[in-house]
């Protein structure tokens, strides 16, 4: 058995207009500092949002921090809410797209890291970091980290469908490498 977790969900979408920082900084949900990012980006934290939204001067959006697609794009939505409620932009169509999922597994067994790198691409210099580093290409392209403790740490997938068979490509390397 193995236990798998969404910890983030980065997902984008866009309102296609740009955005007045000096304004919108006005209102407690909206954190702009000018010394951060160059001024280039405002950040959407009204209370009960489970993650935050990034918001750019070309009216472009980031929601990170959510633990689902779906409440990512919840969030997404209620920022271009926000945006049209105080009047800053004109109504438009939302079209959030998930762009990474990081997803932690435990496999709940040791692992040899040594012998993973040695018969794997895995990269492993224990005296540099203490996990092994797996790029996978099958069946979707993503990056993992690997622990001794059987932890993992999955980045790159696009969305939830693709999580299931990503782990039983994992089992499959382990079982390969360790049993």
């Amino acid at each position: 058995m193995v236990k798998v977790e969404i910890v983030n969900v980065v997902a984008t979408a866009s309102v296609n207009q740009p955005m007045d920082f000096e304004v919108l900084r006005k209102y407690k949900e909206i954190f702009h500092d000018s010394d951060v990012y160059g001024g280039r980006v405002a950040y959407f934290k009204p209370e009960g949002l489970q993650g935050r939204v990034s918001i750019f001067l070309s009216g472009k959006m980031i929601s990170v921090g959510t633990k689902s697609e779906k409440q990512a794009q919840i969030e997404l939505h209620k920022a271009k809410q926000f945006l049209l409620d105080k009047g800053f932009i004109t109504d438009i169509e939302l079209h959030p797209c998930t762009q990474n999922l990081v997803v932690t597994a435990d496999f709940e067994r040791g692992l040899n890291l040594e012998e993973l790198s040695q018969r794997t691409k895995a990269i492993y210099e224990p005296e540099q970091f203490p996990g092994a580093i797996l790029r996978i290409t099958q069946p979707f392209k993503t990056s993992v980290l690997i622990f001794a403790s059987g932890k993992t740490v999955i980045t790159g997938l696009k969305s939830q469908s693709e999580i299931e068979s990503t782990i039983n490509a994992l089992k499959q390397i382990i079982e390969l490498n360790f049993d």
